[in-house]
């Protein structure tokens, strides 16, 4: 499609449409501290969505299912009493659940990935990462996939359609 007629198309963008939905998502999470959403898409196409919040089975964030939430916990500490599983994770879960392959995808995520997601997309096989706001290891992560060859930008919201 041409610029030209990109300017005339009153619909979103792949990236607006994708990011909305992962959006959406997000507000399915259940943890207390923060509501993540992911999308995974190859050819326009939605494989898996996932959000953050306390494995299948395990009583809701919000309920007091995550030790770790359910304190006073500075952000950053005491990782290791987080039960909630992170957005990414779902959304390779939920595809494994179902048997749908990852490999070529696309993930929209509406923070950056953490280290340990970003390891697990890149063992997953998606190709590109498109996020929404920084999580604090974004350096550390953008090596890694720069090496892996894992395209990796940030969304950046165009303006709104008349």
């Amino acid at each position: 499609m041409t610029d030209k007629a990109r300017k005339h198309d009153p619909r979103p963008s792949w990236d607006e449409y994708f990011m909305a939905i992962a959006e959406v998502v997000s507000r399915r999470s259940n943890c207390t501290r923060r509501h993540v959403g992911a999308v995974v898409v190859r050819d326009n196409h939605i494989l898996a969505t996932g959000y953050n919040g306390t494995p299948r089975g395990v009583k809701n964030c919000f309920e007091g299912g995550c030790p770790r939430c359910a304190g006073k916990t500075k952000s950053g500490t005491h990782l290791e009493e987080c039960l909630c599983t992170h957005a990414e994770q779902n959304a390779i879960c939920q595809a494994a659940l179902y048997g749908h392959a990852l490999q070529g995808g696309t993930i929209y995520v509406t923070i950056s990935p953490c280290l340990t997601c970003a390891k697990l997309l890149v063992n997953a096989g998606i190709r590109e990462v498109v996020y929404g706001g920084d999580y604090a290891f974004l350096d550390v992560v953008g090596k890694m996939f720069a090496e892996a060859g894992v395209k990796y930008r940030k969304f950046e919201q165009t303006e709104p359609k008349q």
